[in-house]
């Protein structure tokens, strides 16, 4: 649900206040652009280059390359912003030899070469305290738009059955450990078994390989259950495991039983869409109880 001007933003802003969207790929940029605009506050919006710029593009914003990240300082400054929110999949990694260096980056030089042999999470905890130390304040998209967040129980009419809480617990137990490791934050359990943790590809990828290992018979019991999970320690500002429509139908696909979220700490994009669909093709999705960080 999108905020509006009778249902105003979660955060505290002054009158002079702006906010800027760094907006990656994915449906959650958008939903935050028409948010902040529906509640009377157009945001500044800068599109990482190569991500899908469509509703992003019809207000005030600029493109970014990741090699032009030297530039983004003196941008958010020229466009006045006060807040910025980092939010949607980047879908590769900014090459070194081609980052356009200027003094004040190439002190940042360790650390962003640190983060990029890490994982995610480091990288961004790089970029945010970059920000940061330049008096903008980083916030959540959920801080912004908490009805975003998945809430505690099922979302949808199917529920997850006593059989599928055994799967549920391991895919919990095996995504936070990758996620402790940095690498991902979703893993698939059928039965008591995990059968495959999310890596570098991304969820989709996961589940893309889920279905062709199904497909091929190396997977032989039906059901099971895709589970995401913030990481222990996350930095929850900039990168918060979501779902949308297109992760039910491919959990349909991969011949899963249901998804399970960590409630408060996943998003739910097109929160309606996402029940429709599960609705439809009689799947659960239900939002669960982390381990605490």
């Amino acid at each position: 649900m999108a905020a509006t001007a009778d249902r105003p933003l979660s955060i505290d802003l002054a009158p002079t206040d702006r906010i800027a969207v760094i907006a990656g790929g994915g449906d959650l940029p958008r939903e935050l652009v028409r948010g902040l605009t529906a509640a009377g506050r157009p945001p500044f919006v800068i599109v990482v280059g190569g991500e899908d710029r469509a509703g992003l593009t019809d207000g005030d914003h600029t493109v970014l390359e990741l090699e032009e990240y030297g530039r983004l300082l003196p941008v958010l400054r020229a466009a006045r912003a006060t807040h910025v929110v980092m939010a949607g999949s980047v879908s590769r990694r900014p090459r070194l030899r081609a980052i356009r260096f200027s003094l004040g980056l190439l002190k940042l030089l360790p650390g962003i070469v640190r983060g990029l042999g890490r994982g995610d999470d480091a990288l961004l905890r790089v970029v945010v305290s970059h920000i940061e130390a330049a008096g903008i304040k980083v916030v959540g998209s959920h801080q912004i738009l908490p009805d975003i967040l998945a809430g505690p129980g099922a979302l949808t009419r199917t529920r997850p059955a006593a059989a599928h809480q055994a799967g549920i617990a391991a895919g919990l137990a095996a995504a936070r450990a990758i996620g402790a490791l940095d690498i991902g934050q979703a893993a698939v359990a059928v039965g008591r078994r995990v059968v495959a943790v999310e890596g570098v590809e991304g969820t989709a990828g996961m589940l893309a390989r889920v279905r062709d290992l199904r497909a091929s018979g190396r997977i032989s019991m039906p059901g099971g259950v895709l589970v995401k999970c913030a990481k222990p320690g996350q930095e929850l500002r900039a990168d918060l495991p979501a779902i949308g429509p297109d992760t039910v139908a491919q959990v349909h696909e991969a011949g899963l039983a249901g998804i399970a979220v960590e409630a408060g700490r996943a998003i739910v994009l097109r929160q309606a869409d996402v029940i429709a669909t599960a609705d439809r093709l009689g799947l659960f999705v239900v939002g669960i109880d982390g381990p605490a960080s």
